[in-house]
């Protein structure tokens, strides 16, 4: 991936401040600075700063001392406004819900982070009793099924400013082989980031964005064996991604790769 630390047009500082925001999570009751900073990577020093900051902007909200960091009024506005903004997932809400109903799996979408793809909404099965993975977690694109198929929609120049090393360009063309092969990609036994999710993704080009999103499902090896993912769960999904494109009028997302 791109070192962004070395182009003179970055602003470090307002990355930092925004990688302060994507820490939090669904599921957290508020953060320390110190789960900010474990999260982020950042020395606590700059941590203080940057909350002191972003607490006075609005994006963050504070009680007094020994009190959690909340996100604040401005941040939850800005979510509001861009949720509002990108149509195709409200639209496809209850079809996923269906899906992870059907299938038993976690249905969820995911958008490329830098080298990690971010689950951004997630809808679990009816008689699921955990929450599993939450909007905001955050998985590798090399080795995850999600990875894949965003990696093998994008075109050549894109793809090539990402710097990618011998590994990543066949993770991409693998990807790209199974999307037309089948319409689905299953990331490979031997690259998969983590041995107890087994998930399939299929493309899909959100113009909001100006590139693809990953629809997924996963589950448990046990209870997402290959041939449910192949048979099953994969064909579901393309069907469903299908579905929306002809719904909003979008192109097949592969047919814009050049």
């Amino acid at each position: 991936m791109t070192d962004q630390s070395t182009d003179r047009k970055f602003a470090n500082t307002l990355a930092r401040g925004l990688g302060v925001l994507r820490a939090f999570r669904a599921s957290d009751n508020g953060l320390t600075h110190a789960q900010i900073a474990e999260r982020t990577g950042l020395p606590k020093p700059t941590i203080s700063r940057l909350t002191y900051t972003l607490c006075e902007l609005g994006y963050l909200s504070h009680g007094g001392r020994n009190d959690r960091f909340r996100l604040g009024p401005a941040a939850i506005v800005l979510g509001s406004v861009a949720s509002q903004a990108v149509g195709f997932v409200d639209m496809v809400s209850d079809d996923m819900q269906r899906l992870a109903d059907d299938t038993g799996t976690l249905a969820l979408i995911a958008v490329r982070d830098g080298d990690r793809m971010m689950l951004v909404r997630t809808w679990r099965p009816a008689t699921a009793s955990t929450i599993w993975l939450e909007p905001g977690h955050r998985i590798p694109v090399h080795g995850s099924s999600s990875g894949m198929a965003f990696l093998a929609s994008l075109d050549d120049e894109r793809f090539a400013a990402l710097q990618p090393d011998e590994n990543l360009c066949q993770f991409r063309q693998d990807g790209y082989s199974q999307l037309v092969g089948r319409g689905f990609a299953i990331a490979p036994d031997d690259v998969r980031y983590a041995s107890t999710v087994n998930a399939v993704s299929v493309p899909y080009h959100a113009a909001e964005f100006g590139e693809a999103v990953a629809f997924t499902c996963g589950a448990l090896p046990v209870d997402l064996p290959r041939a449910r993912m192949e048979q099953e769960v994969g064909p579901a999904l393309h069907a469903l991604v299908r579905a929306l494109e002809h719904r909003t009028g979008r192109a097949p997302t592969l047919s814009r790769r050049g």
